[in-house]
C-alpha cells in the first residue's frame, strides 16, 4: 500500500487583475488560494494519492475558505496549526508577448512566519507517510522556519521517509547570502533535489555554464554536469533540473533533465503557448514525486513529470488539474491538442 505525502508550507491569497490588465487598470481583483507545497499536493490528491498539507493559518473566514479549497481535492489538512492574524497575499499580474509579469508580495507577519517549533508534532505527522515534500520557500519565511523544516526532516529520515525539495529561490525573501548556510544544511537530508538554474546558483552556489537565462539560451550539458555535482556532494538519489528558454512572456520552451544512478535523462522539448504559468514548478515537483512512487523507469519519470508541468502552464491559476491519462498521453508524444469528444 502506497503511504501518504506530507507537504510543509505556507498557503496564501493571490489576487490576480481579470485577463491580461495591468495593476493601473483593474477595477476588481480574481481570487485563488495558492501555495508552493500546496500545490503539489493538490495534483498528487486529484489522482488519487493520499496527501496531508502542514501549515499554520489564523482562525478566520478567509484562512477558513483557503481550507475548503484543499479539501476540494482531498488534500488533508488536520496538521494545519491555527493562529496568528494575517495570511500571505500576493498579486500577480500576468505578462503578455515582451511585457512581463510582475509579482507584489505581502508575505510579512504571516501566521505560519510566527510559526514555532511546539505547533508541529512530527512523529505524530509522519505516522503512515512515505514521503515528505517542502521548498526552500519556507524556510525564508520566518526566523523559526529553518528550524521547524529542520525538525520535519530529522523525523522523516527517522520513519524512513523519501524527503524531496524545490529549491524555489525567492529573491524577495532572503538574500543568497541568508539562504545559503540554511539550504546547505537543508539538502544534507535530502533524497530527491528539484530546482532549475538561479536555484543552484542562488541557493548553493553552482553555476551552469555556457548559459544565458535572459537570452533563452542553455546548454544541457552544464546541466548534467551541475545535477551530478549536487548528487554526490551531498549523497542525494536524484537530482531533477527544469530548463525554461523565454523567448518570451507568451511562449516558452519547457523540458527537463533527471540525473540519477549516474546517469542523466532529458525530456523532450515543448513549445508552450502560456495561460498561467505560475504553478509550473510546483506541477513538475508533483509529477515527479508520483512517477517516482510509482516506480516507473527514469526516463518515463522525467517524461511524465515535464508533461504534467506543460499542461500546467496552459490552465488558469495555480493548481495543476490534469489527470494521470491525459499527462500520459502527453509524454507519450500527442502534442495535437485536438478536441476530445
Amino acid at each position: 500500500m502506497m503511504g501518504k505525502v506530507v507537504g510543509f508550507g505556507d498557503f496564501i491569497l493571490r489576487l490576480s487583475p481579470p485577463g491580461y490588465q495591468r495593476f493601473l487598470q483593474a477595477t476588481s481583483f480574481d481570487v485563488n488560494y495558492t501555495g508552493a507545497e500546496a500545490n503539489v499536493l493538490v495534483s498528487l490528491g486529484l489522482n488519487g494519492i493520499e496527501t496531508e498539507f502542514v501549515s499554520r493559518l489564523p482562525s478566520n473566514a478567509i484562512a477558513d475558505t483557503a481550507i475548503l479549497s484543499l479539501k476540494r481535492f482531498s488534500v488533508g489538512t488536520k496538521f494545519i496549526a491555527r493562529g496568528g492574524e494575517r495570511i500571505g497575499t500576493f498579486y500577480l499580474e500576468r505578462g503578455a508577448s515582451q511585457r512581463p509579469s510582475k509579482v507584489v508580495y505581502d508575505r510579512k507577519h504571516t501566521a505560519i512566519a510566527e510559526a514555532k517549533r511546539q505547533d508541529f508534532d512530527w512523529k505524530v505527522i509522519f505516522y503512515g507517510a512515505d514521503w515528505f515534500h517542502f521548498t526552500g520557500i519556507t524556510p525564508a519565511l520566518g526566523e523559526n522556519l529553518p528550524e521547524i523544516v529542520e525538525d520535519a526532516c530529522i523525523a522523516a529520515a527517522a520513519a524512513g521517509v523519501k524527503i524531496s525539495c524545490d529549491l524555489n529561490y525567492r529573491a524577495t525573501l532572503w538574500t543568497e547570502e541568508k539562504a545559503q548556510p540554511v539550504m546547505k544544511k537543508l539538502v544534507q537530508y535530502v533524497n530527491v533535489l528539484i530546482g532549475n538554474e538561479e536555484d543552484a546558483a542562488k541557493m548553493l552556489g553552482i553555476v551552469p555554464e555556457n548559459t544565458n537565462v535572459t537570452a533563452g539560451e542553455l546548454d544541457f550539458s552544464s546541466y548534467a554536469s551541475i545535477a551530478e555535482q549536487l548528487s554526490k556532494q551531498y549523497h542525494i538519489e536524484k537530482v531533477a533540473f527544469t530548463l525554461r528558454e523565454s523567448t518570451s512572456a507568451s511562449e516558452n520552451n519547457w523540458s527537463a533533465l533527471l540525473y540519477s544512478d549516474n546517469n542523466c535523462y532529458q525530456s523532450r522539448k515543448y513549445r508552450i503557448q502560456l495561460v498561467d504559468r505560475v504553478g509550473g514548478g510546483d506541477s513538475f515537483s508533483a509529477g515527479l514525486v508520483y512517477a517516482l512512487k510509482k516506480d516507473w523507469d527514469p526516463q518515463t519519470v522525467i517524461e511524465y513529470a515535464t508533461a504534467a508541468s506543460c499542461l500546467k502552464q496552459t490552465t488558469e491559476m495555480d493548481f495543476n488539474l490534469s489527470t494521470e491519462a491525459e499527462i500520459l498521453n502527453l509524454a507519450k508524444g500527442d502534442k495535437s491538442g485536438r478536441i476530445q469528444r
